[in-house]
């Protein structure tokens, strides 16, 4: 009996005939597919890029903002902790020498009186430049304008001579330390005389005198 042995070309005789069919018309409609699609653009692949590294430099600008706002506030907290120490200095100085000012109001009657002489005297002349050192500077002048910021008005008079509210008399020299007044100057002021300016007063007193002249004198009674 004659056996047919199968080729290697033919299919399996298991596989129904549709079947094989159909999977080689998936397999062509594939291919076709792939073919139509083709490979991927490179216009794609750069325009991905571009909009990668677009991120990244918004990022690092998001960051360097942020470094250079936490720089600005840590500068801002260094400028208010200098400013505060030195406040806390001032405040500490104008109150012990605050304290020293009437030993410095004794030195100056002593020294207005003569009375400031020897040991006493070197004493007193160590004590005002240590003081000094420390930032203590006296203030309050005869003949300048008064400030009510740093003069205290204890005294009041007219005089034909000023042409704006004057100290006169200095009472009590003021202190300050640095731009702090720990003590104004206590003074005596003169106003200009109401009604008269000073240049009519001298014109008043020329005249009088002219006239005494002329007259061979003042009168006597």
């Amino acid at each position: 009996m004659t056996e047919e042995t199968q080729g290697f070309g033919q299919e399996p005789s298991d596989v129904p005939p549709e079947q094989a069919e159909a999977a080689k018309n998936e397999a062509a409609e594939a291919a076709g597919s792939a073919e139509e699609a083709g490979p991927a653009p490179a216009g794609d692949a750069t325009a991905s890029s571009e909009d990668q590294l677009r991120q990244v430099r918004d990022q690092l600008s998001e960051r360097t903002a942020d470094l250079q706002r936490l720089q600005a506030e840590y500068q801002n907290y260094r400028r208010r902790v200098e400013r505060d120490r030195v406040a806390v200095k001032e405040i500490a100085a104008a109150n012990l020498l605050s304290e020293l000012l009437p030993v410095l109001d004794d030195i100056g009657r002593a020294r207005e009186h003569g009375e400031l002489v020897g040991g006493f005297k070197a004493v007193a002349e160590s004590v005002e430049t240590v003081l000094a050192k420390m930032g203590l500077q006296q203030f309050g002048k005869e003949g300048e304008p008064f400030d009510p910021l740093v003069h205290e008005a204890l005294m009041h008079s007219y005089a034909p001579d000023v042409t704006e509210t004057t100290c006169v008399q200095i009472l009590q020299p003021g202190y300050r330390v640095g731009e702090r007044t720990i003590r104004p100057a206590r003074v005596a002021v003169a106003e200009p005389q109401p009604g008269v300016t000073p240049a009519q007063g001298t014109e008043a007193d020329g005249a009088e005198k002219s006239s005494d002249e002329e007259n061979g004198g003042p009168e006597k009674g």
